[in-house]
């Protein structure tokens, strides 16, 4: 076997070793020697360019070493060499270096212990300048931050969202969309065996709105949510569906008696006066219940706003419990309000009239316009059919501007044929009355001075009339329409209100002239009334006059008109043209 040539090998090895110093040069791979022995270390030209030393070559102290590492890296990077030293085995570290101009790099090492053939042992190794790494690695850890922080900040924002969007903003209690979605869960789960709802509706919270702002309106309403959530169990939910109504689910809680203990102390609860800076604000609630064995059969809450409906139309502090005949009854009333609805669009309510007289000479002085329903099955219908449904279901402002325009078109018919018709006095409601259009509607109508009278109810509580109705009054006044009280000693009216709205007249309640012919107590009634109002020269009209008896008696006690079926029954328009014609003519054969 020829040996290899010991000049090209050599050649060989120097090719090798260059493209080895080409290789470290372009790596920017510094390679240092630590000898152990001497503690001295030996550096390449690149070790020196990282440390930026200012040299090229030539081996270094380790305090050269040890004081370019910054400072709080220092102990860690020491003590793993010197780990590594002890366990004669590999060195890897990280650390940053201090360059002389303040600047901070990132520098990684790596060696091998090594022991050379004159037995010195040592470290060999490689150290590389890893900054622009390190500094990716922490932007790329930056903006995972950031990621991360905004998505937790989305999750948060959507839970916020979701709260918002099922929660009540003023009371924090949850609203319809998350009472629903409860309600509809509990009704499917097996272990729930009946379920209830309170449907609750605040007392007098419209009139706190009025009287003393919607601040304080919400101050009750956060008082009403803190008051029910303390008073329920801690199974139950509460919600506020909308304005001054809240709701309650109750879980398996017993029958109809523990269900009016419940509503009891919510309503005892409710009627604790709330503080609204110095004034004491003091509500209640109407309640409707509904309960339910079959949970997947019943609309639990339409059932329990039919039983509200019912304990709010009943007065106020009620509570009612849902039945199938408050169910049919409602719907009889809805279907009653629909057709009454259509009724007023095709011109079905007309006035019928029923004539007043002067309690002494009997001649015709006044007419009273009563509303009448031509039904197309049930024939005439009275007021007592539909007046109730009418307000109920706000339709008393309409059904009132309907019969004022048939009678100012049936007054005008009247006249037109040569009759003389005295005024003619018909229903305002309350509705009507608080309508701020409703000026503006009569001036639109034309009404000529002292034809029409509007009758007030005594129930729209003369007592409460603030300022502005008041005006409104005074400019109907000053349009030439007069102003009657109706029903007077039904228990509303009294002398300051009469006082207030000076009307031109008042009328008797019917309840008073039924049995004025027998009963002293009647008769010393009715010539009180008639004294109060002649003392404040107002007129006075008794109705309900039945008997020629009851017609006499008033007469003597003073009144000065006189209206009932013992007079006159309610009349058509045509029937009443008949009467004043059968008047002209009978007119004219006098002046024969």
């Amino acid at each position: 076997m020829v040996p290899d040539n010991p000049i090209r090998s050599e050649r060989e090895f120097q090719d090798i070793l260059r493209r080895l110093e080409l290789a470290l040069d372009a790596s920017q791979i510094g390679v240092w020697e630590h000898d152990l022995d001497r503690n001295v270390i030996s550096w390449d030209a690149q070790m020196h360019r990282l440390y930026r030393t200012g040299r090229s070559s030539g081996p270094v102290a380790t305090a050269v070493w040890a004081d370019a590492i910054h400072p709080d890296d220092r102990l860690r990077a020491e003590g793993e060499f010197d780990a590594a030293v002890a366990e004669r085995g590999q060195y890897n570290s990280e650390f940053r270096i201090i360059w002389p101009n303040g600047e901070i790099r990132y520098i990684r090492s790596r060696a091998h212990f090594y022991v050379s053939d004159e037995g010195r042992p040592s470290f060999i190794g490689a150290e590389w300048d890893v900054t622009a790494d390190v500094l990716l690695n922490d932007e790329a850890a930056r903006q995972r931050s950031v990621a991360e922080a905004r998505a937790l900040a989305l999750e948060e924002s959507n839970a916020r969202i979701e709260y918002a969007a099922e929660h009540d903003y003023l009371t924090g209690l949850p609203n319809r969309r998350l009472f629903d979605s409860r309600l509809a869960e509990l009704a499917e789960m097996p272990d729930v065996a009946t379920l209830a709802v309170l449907h609750l509706d605040l007392d007098q919270f419209k009139q706190i709105n009025d009287s003393h702002g919607h601040t304080a309106g919400d101050a009750v309403l956060r008082a009403a949510a803190l008051r029910i959530e303390a008073a329920i169990p801690e199974t139950a939910m509460a919600a506020r569906i909308g304005g001054d109504e809240f709701v309650i689910v109750l879980v398996n809680f017993g029958g109809m008696a523990a269900l009016n203990r419940m509503a009891k102390d919510v309503q005892r609860r409710l009627k604790k006066k709330v503080r609204f800076g110095q004034e004491l604000l003091q509500s209640g609630a109407s309640i409707g219940i509904s309960w339910s064995a079959n949970r997947g059969e019943a609309n639990l809450l339409a059932e329990s706003d039919i039983a509200l409906y019912q304990a709010k139309a009943s007065g106020r502090d009620r509570i009612e419990f849902f039945s199938q005949q408050l169910k049919d009854d409602l719907m009889s009333k809805r279907r009653l309000a629909e057709e009454l609805t259509l009724a007023l669009e095709s011109g079905d309510i007309v006035p019928f009239y029923q004539l007043q007289f002067d309690a002494r000479t009997r001649e015709i002085v006044g007419i009273e316009a009563l509303a009448r329903w031509k039904h197309p099955e049930r024939g005439i219908l009275a007021p007592g059919t539909f007046l109730k449904v009418a307000d109920e279901y706000n339709l008393s402002a309409e059904l009132d501007a309907t019969i004022l325009r048939r009678v100012l078109a049936d007054r005008r018919s009247w006249e037109r044929h040569g009759a003389k018709v005295p005024h003619i006095a018909v229903n305002i409601s309350g509705q009507r009355l608080y309508d701020p259009l409703l000026v503006d509607d009569l001036v639109a109508l034309k009404i000529a001075p002292n034809s029409i009278v509007f009758e007030l109810i005594e129930t729209i509580f003369l007592d409460d009339c603030d300022d502005e109705l008041l005006q409104r009054v005074d400019r109907i006044k000053q349009m030439g329409i007069e102003i009657e009280i109706d029903d007077f000693g039904s228990g509303h009216a009294s002398l300051i209100g009469l006082v207030r709205l000076r009307p031109t007249r008042l009328k008797i309640d019917r309840q008073l002239v039924d049995e004025i012919d027998t009963s002293e107590e009647q008769r010393r009634v009715v010539k009180s009334i008639v004294e109060i109002a002649k003392a404040l020269d107002v007129g006075v009209i008794a109705e309900g006059v039945e008997t020629e008896a009851h017609a006499a008696v008033l007469a003597d006690l003073g009144c000065e008109t006189l209206q009932g079926f013992a007079l006159s029954h309610p009349a058509s328009a045509a029937e009443v043209s008949g009467v004043f014609a059968r008047l002209a003519a009978k007119a004219a054969r006098g002046r024969l």
